[in-house]
């Protein structure tokens, strides 16, 4: 029997158990059923079978008894079958077939099957599916298989109903990120697959793999692993000599522990080494850790405990603990030495939906200053020039009744490694109450002197400890800590004078507390003076008085019309400040400090954390004056309909102080700052700078003498500082800013994960200026590079690139030394050579050295698949390189190779 139909052809099955009564079965249903006859009646204009009268077939509906002894067994079928072609079905009861031809499809339970070909044997309940040939003689239509979350696209697959097994040749499936292509496949069940002649690869052309790794026999768990024989890799369908006698690939997408796979190398100082050896342990989906370590044939080794944590809506963070043990030279020889380093690093951020009241945070990054020039696990030369080492952990709460009150508790370290100092607080509290208005109303305007009167309280309270790094969290350090508190109540008001003047008045009360004072006692013949440290809770109080008064000054050129720029405005606020403060000599005492009789006058104060309590009185003005000058000039863009507005000079401070009390030195000393963005922001150039009016003598000390008046200028510069920035990149001058500003964004968000990464690294600069850091232990130190579309038509015009340049030149005149102390040049820059190779350097000149400063090589290779990288510092005391090569995907991230020559360990 032959029907053909154009669109779909639906029969619903269900069969019994054995197959002599399903084939009987079968052809009393389709001989003999009346039913049946209907099912499959035609006429002479329509050959489709009457499908208003298809329905469930069931055994139950023909009223015949088995003469068989044996009980009844439940169906092999436990659901329905529906099935469906476009060009035809083909029903054969003699051989108990059923066939479907061209864009065949079958569904049964949470399988579904479509293939060019579908047979179906209901006497076996078993189906076949393949391909057809198209008009040319092409095999098409492959069958697509697919049970649950498994697809499976092969050439030809054979299915059993009852048993769930299959037999697939030439399947493709993927898995977690791996395409895996098996010549013969036997699905033994749901969760176990056989696999011969396989071939397992991450390549983003899974039809025409750059690499991949043959498998001869195996077992694939869909979803969670591949268990292989001997495997060996293929490079371009080429076989190489490497292979191991059995493998085993991860295949799942949750977290598994496991061993972590060593990276195997020799070093020129500590010989041959394994590295990053250890083991991975997802404790659950909030948190993970990562336990490895390194040895060394010298007698080196290290370890390394790494944590990432993560509750979403809540916090995050992450946590490592780097040690090494360090031995240089051979036992007996000169230069044979040991050495240990450590590094911790934290890194905790909190949420602001958690609570919006409070917050958590730290970054920690403590530990030997000589890690980053000594440690064999990472060449981090970014941190080797950066000489110091930060944290701060921090709460901070908010209490929003009114008044709203602010507190903060944070404990911050400081280590200087060129000096191996620390400086530690544990902890810092800070309280602020927001700002009152006693004579106005909260929510009113405030007007005139009375209601703009206000004030607040702020309270610091500190334990600092200045210490040594070999004293740091011993008993020893605490012999130089140091406590106070300090209150500070500020009263103000302001009010406008005749519409142009704003004038502002006020005060402020302070109370310091300190819990140490000291006594110096007389001088004797036998012990001279002697000072006492005297243990205890003391005080002292002072006020100061202030009052400013300022406006602010335009004044506009305008150009004659048709000129490119329209129009100049100068705007300058001048500001004059007074302030009174009175001398508090009650808090200072006298002792005798010779046999002579002399006095010395002292404060027990002096001891004090916020310092001591003056003993002279001040009276001073102050005088500010902040200039900028913008311009109107002509828009480009002909249609914009206002001129476009640039900033030609950004404020341009200058501030000097008046002592109206003094008798020497009246005059502070003229301070200057300024910035400019030049080129629509591509150059910007800051500016700061010291002018003295006092003149120094021969042997260059400062005298009471105007310089003007010793024969020199108005004043005489002292010190001064300018740094420069300049970026450009090939799209400097012809991209559309707003296409420029969503570019920034995008990549801001796609660094953000990287960037955690970087601060809990513990430096560098994202100009790459002191070059990239190489960590060994952590994958995510090879940074990825944004893949973004460009065609490769457009590299015989353009080649994108980017050049950054930063000088930086400090002069000290101080005592007539005129010194220029720091003179230098740093560039960085990266050029795409074409789609795929990527070179960068980093470098400088030290102008007052007069030497090439830090200088690094950086080759890059995206090969598909791979990564290839190369980095390089030719010379100076950082002299080394270092070559990569391995897979992107982190599935097989193990695969790689990698050389490197450590730079050599200089003892200070």
């Amino acid at each position: 029997m032959k029907h053909r139909s154009n669109d779909t052809n639906l029969a619903f099955i269900t069969l019994r158990t054995k197959s002599f009564y399903l084939s009987t079965f079968l052809l009393l249903c389709f001989g003999l059923s009346t039913q049946a006859q209907d099912i499959f009646r035609t006429d002479k204009t329509d050959s489709l079978p009457n499908l208003e009268l298809i329905e469930e077939i069931k055994l139950d509906s023909i009223n015949v008894q088995p003469k068989d002894s044996i009980p009844t067994k439940e169906p092999l079928l436990l659901d329905l079958i529906r099935y469906t072609a476009q060009d035809s079905v083909k029903i054969n009861q003699k051989t108990n077939k059923i066939r479907l031809y061209n864009k065949a499809r079958i569904e049964y339970q949470d399988m579904e099957l479509e293939a060019g070909l579908i047979v179906m044997d209901y006497s076996k309940n078993e189906v076949y599916a393949g391909r057809i040939a198209d008009s040319t003689g092409v095999l098409s239509q492959k069958p697509v298989f697919v049970q649950g979350a498994d697809r499976v696209n092969p050439d030809s697959i054979r299915f059993n109903f009852d048993s769930k097994r299959a037999l697939i040749w030439n399947s493709k499936t993927a898995q977690s990120g791996m395409n895996v292509f098996s010549n013969f496949t036997k699905k033994e069940n749901d969760s176990l697959y056989y696999i011969k002649d396989a071939r397992v690869t991450t390549a983003a052309d899974a039809n025409n793999p750059d690499y991949y790794i043959r498998i001869r026999k195996g077992k694939l768990v869909p979803g969670g692993k591949i268990v292989a024989s001997l495997s060996n890799l293929y490079i371009a369908d080429v076989p190489t000599p490497v292979f191991v006698p059995f493998a085993y690939f991860p295949a799942g997408d949750s977290k598994e522990s496991g061993f972590i796979f060593p990276t195997l190398g020799e070093s020129n100082q500590r010989g041959y080494f394994l590295q990053n050896m250890g083991y991975y342990i997802p404790f659950s989906e909030y948190f993970d850790i990562n336990l490895t370590g390194d040895y060394y044939t010298n007698g080196s080794y290290g370890f390394r405990w790494d944590t990432r944590y993560k509750v979403n809506y809540k916090f995050m963070g992450n946590f490592s603990f780097r040690f090494e043990k360090l031995v240089n030279g051979a036992r007996g020889f000169e230069g044979y030495s040991k050495s240990t380093v450590y590094n911790i690093r934290w890194s905790h951020s909190q949420d602001s939906k958690a609570n919006p009241n409070s917050n958590f945070s730290a970054s920690v990054n403590l530990g030997s200053s000589e890690y980053f020039q000594q440690s064999i696990n990472q060449i981090n030369n970014a941190n080797f020039l950066n000489n110091n080492l930060s944290s701060s952990i921090s709460y901070s709460r908010t209490f929003p009744k009114y008044p709203r009150v602010n507190i903060s508790l944070t404990s911050s370290l400081s280590q200087n490694k060129n000096t191996q100092t620390a400086n530690l607080t544990l902890p810092t509290f800070q309280g602020n109450m927001e700002r009152i208005y006693p004579f106005a109303k909260r929510d009113g305007v405030k007007k005139g002197i009375l209601q703009n009167i206000n004030f607040q309280v702020t309270t610091l309270a500190e334990s600092r400890i200045q210490t040594t790094e070999e004293r740091l969290f011993t008993e020893e350090m605490y012999s130089d800590a140091v406590s106070g508190a300090k209150h500070t109540i500020p009263i103000n008001t302001n009010f406008k004078l005749f519409k142009h003047f704003s004038i502002s008045m006020g005060g402020t009360l302070q109370e310091v507390w300190t819990f140490n004072t000291v006594k110096y006692n007389d001088f004797t013949e036998e012990a001279g003076v002697v000072k006492d440290t005297i243990s205890g809770f003391d005080a002292y109080r002072t006020y100061n008085l202030n009052t400013s008064i300022g406006t602010t000054i335009y004044g506009t050129f305008n150009f004659k019309e048709g000129k490119k720029i329209e129009s100049i405005r100068h705007t300058v606020r001048p500001t004059i400040t007074y302030g009174i403060q009175p001398s508090f000599e009650e808090y200072y005492d006298t002792y005798i400090i010779d046999a002579n009789g002399k006095t010395a006058e002292y404060t027990r104060f002096e001891q004090a954390l916020f310092g001591r309590p003056t003993n002279s009185y001040s009276n001073s003005i102050g005088i500010s004056i902040n200039n900028s000058i913008e311009a109107k000039i002509k828009d480009k863009d002909t249609t914009a309909t206002e001129a476009k507005k640039i900033n030609l000079l950004n404020n341009l401070n200058i501030s000097t102080r008046y002592n109206l009390a003094g008798n020497a030195f009246q005059l502070s000393p003229i301070r200057v700052s300024t910035g400019v963005n030049l080129f629509d922001d591509l150059v910007s150039i800051n500016l700061n700078a010291t002018f003295d009016p006092y003149s120094i003598d021969e042997d260059n000390r400062r005298i009471n003498t105007f310089h003007i008046k010793n024969g020199g200028g108005l004043a005489r510069m002292t010190s001064a500082n300018i740094n420069t920035n300049f970026a450009l990149d090939n799209k400097t001058f012809k991209k559309d800013p707003q296409e420029e500003e969503e570019e920034e964004e995008e990549e801001e968000e796609e660094e953000m994960s990287f960037n955690e990464f970087e601060r809990l690294s513990g430096g560098g600069r994202d100009d790459d200026l002191f070059g990239k850091a190489n960590d060994f232990s952590n994958g995510l130190s090879r940074k990825k590079e944004k893949n973004k579309a460009f065609s490769e038509d457009l590299y015989r015009t353009v080649i994108p690139w980017n050049l950054r340049f930063a000088h930086s030149l400090t002069y000290n005149n101080n005592s007539g030394e005129k010194n220029v102390s720091n003179n230098s040049l740093m560039v960085s820059g990266d050029v795409d050579i074409t789609p795929k190779w990527k070179i960068g350097i980093s470098t400088g000149y030290d102008f007052k050295g007069k030497g090439i400063t830090y200088t690094q090589f950086r080759f890059d290779r995206d090969l598909e698949s791979w990564d290839l990288n190369f980095s390089w510092v030719p010379f100076s005391d950082r002299a080394s390189w270092y070559f990569f090569i391995g897979i992107k995907s982190s599935l097989l991230s193990d695969l790689k190779y990698e050389k490197r020559r450590e730079p050599d360990r200089r003892l200070r």
